[in-house]
């Protein structure tokens, strides 16, 4: 039996200043062998982030299946409102993990994080200065790499081919792309060419790493408007993060960018003198600011279509490619062993 009407309904929500959302999805099942340090690497990860990020900042932390230990530190940062969002959940993989983060909000600005990245200060600034400069820009990582300059960037390439803006550079932090290559057990993931150059975009007041890496990255939300799917079947890897979070990017139109120096580092699963040092060293700021301007673009499906195949089928050949590469100002020996 029902007495009344509900004071809530027809009732719109409260509007909010927070515009920036952070999705953090937590998998530690337990707290040995392989997730032996995982608990100490994720409280360095959300303190880092309580440092370096606004007050408008909309934390959203997933529980995707931990342990008893993990889940009662996770309830003690939301009782004390350093996070304000927590969703738990048995594990059904990291993607799923997200998709639920994301879903019931409408943040302009997400980003998605492993739990064991460590961020330094103006990460945040750094990433709006991308977005501000480059209307285009759909999503920008903190953490830029020279590898991923093929993945799913043929229309941000293809629509500055013959621009004098886009061109390779020096890479501003070559430490930090050597130090994320130990933390995924690859020290050879780059080699000397990738750590000398990237190819950069220029505008008139910043420079942007063509690439996104999936580590940790900023999305204008509007890309999930019209693809944001329900369910993946992989737990992790697979297809999942392509059609998810790459694809999404360029179907609707936008390009996937990265800042020119680092702005967050990944720390892995084992903890090392250098992460409570960079943590320490960390300088909290107190800085407001504003919602950046992040206009829409619109894309013609066919010409969108169109141009991924051309680039696929034409661009990517290894002698077009290694021209293209030598046009933009690599060597021709570095041309040949850069990808």
């Amino acid at each position: 039996m029902r007495i009344g009407l509900n004071p809530n309904k027809n009732k719109q929500l409260v509007t909010t200043d927070y515009f920036h959302q952070v999705v953090i999805p937590v998998y530690i099942p337990n707290l040995e062998g392989y997730f032996k340090n995982s608990l100490q690497l994720l409280s360095y990860c959300l303190e880092s982030l309580f440092k370096t990020s606004h007050t408008k900042t909309y934390f959203t932390l997933v529980n995707n299946g931990c342990c008893k230990e993990v889940e009662n530190f996770i309830t003690e940062l939301h009782i004390s409102n350093k996070i304000h969002e927590v969703i738990h959940t048995d594990n059904i993989g990291k993607l799923n993990a997200v998709l639920k983060g994301i879903a019931g909000q409408n943040f302009p600005l997400i980003t998605i994080t492993d739990a064991d990245v460590l961020f330094v200060n103006n990460w945040q600034k750094a990433t709006y200065d991308v977005f501000s400069s480059f209307p285009k820009a759909g999503v920008v990582c903190p953490s830029p790499s020279s590898r991923v300059v093929k993945q799913y960037t043929y229309n941000v390439i293809l629509n500055n081919f013959w621009s004098k803006k886009l061109k390779f550079t020096n890479v501003v932090n070559k430490k930090a792309m050597e130090s994320f290559a130990l933390s995924i057990d690859n020290p050879e993931f780059y080699n000397q060419y990738h750590l000398e150059k990237y190819l950069t975009l220029s505008s008139k007041n910043a420079k942007a790493v063509i690439g996104a890496g999936h580590f940790v990255a900023t999305y204008k939300s509007v890309i999930f408007n019209h693809s944001l799917r329900r369910f993946t079947e992989y737990s992790l890897g697979g297809e999942s993060e392509e059609v998810l979070l790459d694809q999404p990017v360029v179907n609707e139109g936008y390009w996937r960018l990265s800042t020119e120096d680092n702005f967050a580092y990944h720390m892995g699963n084992v903890e090392e003198p250098w992460m409570k040092e960079s943590l320490e060293a960390i300088i909290e700021d107190e800085t407001e600011f504003q919602q950046p301007k992040l206009p829409t673009v619109k894309t013609i499906k066919w010409v969108n279509y169109c141009k991924e195949n051309f680039f696929n089928r034409i661009i990517v050949k290894p002698l077009v490619w290694n021209w293209f590469l030598h046009y933009k100002g690599l060597s021709k020996e570095a041309s040949k062993k850069y990808l």
